[in-house]
């Protein structure tokens, strides 16, 4: 599978992400069927096919459940093999989400995540935005946490999981990677796509199977990726058919 740098990074992105709340969150959430829990078999069986198919990329968050904890006890002995994006500032907690993006609050996600993937380093951090403004993230220290992990060699890439166009743009400054939704019914952060090719900073793609409601899922990833300014697309899934089906889409997409 083809792997493009993320923006300005020494890091090689996957164009096809795995992404991971159903490893550990089957609760407030919006797909269109209820799922089971997957097992530690189910998710290394998984894991191994990913890897198989050229994938390098694994997308969690705090508020996924235990899935950070799930992918630490799956990678341990192969955590060179990945590229780990973990999110800060949100978390779920009593079937409600909580965000708090002060600097001292976004450093102790961090730890915590770091303990639960059993790793020392994150190779990608982004903030899990709730729709406020950039700006007022920005002075609860959330962006200064970050850099402060970033020059510490805690953490490779800094970035924002966006909410919107607005305060995707005005995150820019602070990314070296940026994550946004393009799927076939919400194309409003499509500029940002190349506004970050411009400034030579990754795209990381969230929901551009519109939470499982994607008809054609292969031919939308394919168009996706064929957008400039894309450098990967993060899709959650069970299923090792979709996986596999998923990554022979991009493998059949030009480059």
């Amino acid at each position: 599978m083809l792997k493009r740098p993320l923006g300005k990074t020494a890091l090689n992105v996957s164009q096809l992400g795995l992404g991971t709340v159903k490893f550990g969150r089957n609760v407030g959430v919006k797909y269109p069927r209820p799922f089971k829990l997957p097992t530690d078999g189910q998710i290394a069986d998984l894991l191994a096919l990913a890897q198989s198919l050229g994938m390098n990329l694994l997308d969690t968050a705090p508020s996924y459940g235990n899935s950070e904890e799930r992918i630490g006890e799956a990678i341990e002995g192969s955590r060179e093999s990945w590229l780990l994006c973990t999110k800060a500032g949100e978390e779920f907690i009593g079937g409600h989400s909580r965000y708090d993006f002060g600097e001292e609050r976004v450093l102790r996600s961090v730890a915590n995540s770091l303990r639960s993937l059993r790793t020392d380093y994150l190779d990608v951090l982004l903030l899990h935005a709730d729709g406020r403004s950039a700006a007022e993230i920005e002075s609860a220290g959330a962006f200064r946490a970050l850099r402060r992990l970033q020059r510490e060699g805690v953490v490779k890439a800094i970035g924002f999981s966006a909410k919107g166009l607005a305060d995707g743009r005005a995150a820019m400054a602070h990314c070296d990677a940026l994550m946004c939704t393009v799927n076939a019914g919400y194309r409003e952060e499509l500029p940002l796509l190349d506004a970050c090719a411009t400034a030579r900073i990754g795209v990381l793609v969230k929901k551009p199977l519109a939470s499982g409601y994607e008809r054609t899922p292969q031919r939308r990833i394919a168009s996706i990726a064929a957008l400039p300014g894309a450098t990967s697309i993060v899709v959650g899934t069970l299923n090792a058919e979709h996986l596999a089906a998923n990554a022979a889409a991009l493998d059949a997409t030009p480059t």
